[in-house]
């Protein structure tokens, strides 16, 4: 154990606060990213400010005072809690002569530690190269000796030019490695749908009890901890509720400011939350920017493309406060059903089962279609998810036909063939609510 706490890092961490607050809620939250990354917080500098600096983000004075506390508290690394631009990042680093590392960066370190499967490995290094692309700090280098060396580069090639080819075939090579593990996950959800099977999926704020939440009511042992990101391998059980399959997914939790690089490599394991019949957005009770956190959550679930989902918002963790009762309040105004239950002593999980139950047998409607002889394809996909209960000719070369599915994935599918649905249900005909 000695050999390896000599191992830590110390970081010294740069919490730039814009808005003129002190923003404890968003620095304590930096100080346990920097912590869940396996580092120790030697000290803290705080940098007010109106607006970033160009060249050092912080401003020379502040800048010159950081290098001195690196100095004096020899600091291996040294971590600011927004993204920089690379070519800050690279003037911050020869103004201090140490490792600096930017909000994203940070995230992404810790997401390779907890990369388990091989796609969470392979979104991880995806998002890794393409922040690194663009700062290329002549990690990659070491490729070529790997690759052949001198027979590797390109007649004129600067070492820049060959370190970005480099990272651009690894990327290529990724992706096309990704593009298969997606067109697999679409085939298992294909087949669920044919076999009527809804999916639920836990969604929120990262270190919120999803994975607690996600054990209890499957009876996984999915390492659920007290720390952020805990869990990053999306993971999918079958659960019976009411003697009826369900899928429940257990995913990687959000955070204010998501990067865009893990938004757009992590599209494979966000599809199960766009795809999902239902969603359980969990949040911690217990937290002082609760709301805040709520309204980060729903940003990302708007950025999947998964607004039109049907949620339930699920307040954990009452265990915390003794006079709170578990209980359920009912949607109204179309505003989500609220459950306050604990995932830890398993009180008011009744509540949640129920209004699975409730979700899942109400959220299929039937709905009457007069399909146009050009809409071939989504007639494919109606039949292909097992949605078509009936089917007539209709005068024109078309289609009327009766489906069964949820009224926001006919809406999504008729958007996704460029058709408006408000044209397509026949006059003589009126869907069922």
């Amino acid at each position: 154990m000695e050999s390896k706490s000599a191992d830590v890092q110390r970081a010294l961490i740069v919490h730039v606060d814009f808005k003129k607050s002190s923003e404890d809620g968003a620095f304590n939250e930096f100080v346990q990213l920097v912590e869940s990354a396996g580092l120790e917080v030697i000290d803290s500098i705080r940098a007010p400010r109106s607006a970033p600096d160009a060249q050092l983000f912080v401003g020379s004075g502040k800048a010159d005072e950081i290098a001195q506390a690196a100095e004096e508290l020899a600091a291996d690394v040294i971590i600011f809690n927004h993204s920089l631009m690379p070519a800050q990042e690279r003037n911050l680093e020869k103004h201090f002569n140490v490792r600096v590392i930017d909000r994203i960066g940070l995230i992404l370190d810790i997401f390779a530690q907890r990369a388990r499967s091989y796609e969470g490995k392979l979104q991880v290094e995806l998002a890794q190269l393409e922040h690194l692309s663009t700062r290329l700090i002549r990690g990659w280098t070491h490729l070529e000796r790997q690759k052949g060396g001198i027979g590797l580069r390109g007649p004129g090639e600067t070492q820049l030019e060959t370190d970005r080819r480099l990272i651009g075939a690894r990327i290529k090579l990724i992706k096309g490695r990704l593009q298969k593990v997606h067109k697999q996950r679409h085939l298992s959800r294909q087949q669920r749908k044919k076999h009527n099977i809804p999916v639920v999926s836990l969604v929120g704020y990262t270190n919120a009890g999803k994975s607690t939440l996600f054990n209890y009511l499957t009876g996984a042992n999915v390492e659920a901890a007290d720390q952020l990101f805990a869990t990053l391998d999306p993971t999918l059980r079958r659960i019976e509720i009411a003697g009826r399959n369900v899928i429940l997914t257990d995913t990687v939790g959000f955070i204010r400011d998501l990067p865009h690089e893990l938004v757009e490599s992590f599209q494979a394991t966000l599809d199960e939350v766009r795809e999902a019949d239902l969603l359980i957005h969990v949040i911690d009770v217990d937290h002082e920017q609760r709301q805040q956190r709520i309204d980060d959550v729903n940003q990302v679930i708007n950025l999947i493309g998964a607004t039109d989902v049907p949620q339930i918002e699920v307040y954990n963790k009452i265990d915390n406060y003794p006079e709170m009762q578990p209980r359920i309040e009912l949607a109204e105004n179309d505003l989500n059903t609220r459950i306050w239950l604990s995932s830890h002593t398993g009180e008011g999980i009744n509540f949640l089962q129920e209004e699975i139950e409730r979700h899942i047998n109400q959220t299929r409607q039937h709905h009457f279609l007069n399909l146009p002889v050009t809409a071939g394809q989504l007639r494919a996909k109606l039949f292909d998810i097992g949605a078509v209960r009936h089917e007539d000719e209709n005068e024109k070369g078309g289609w009327t036909m009766e489906v069964e599915l949820e009224s926001f994935r006919l809406h999504k599918l008729c958007e996704e063939a460029r058709l408006d649905i408000s044209q397509l249900y026949p006059r003589d005909l009126n869907m069922q609510n």
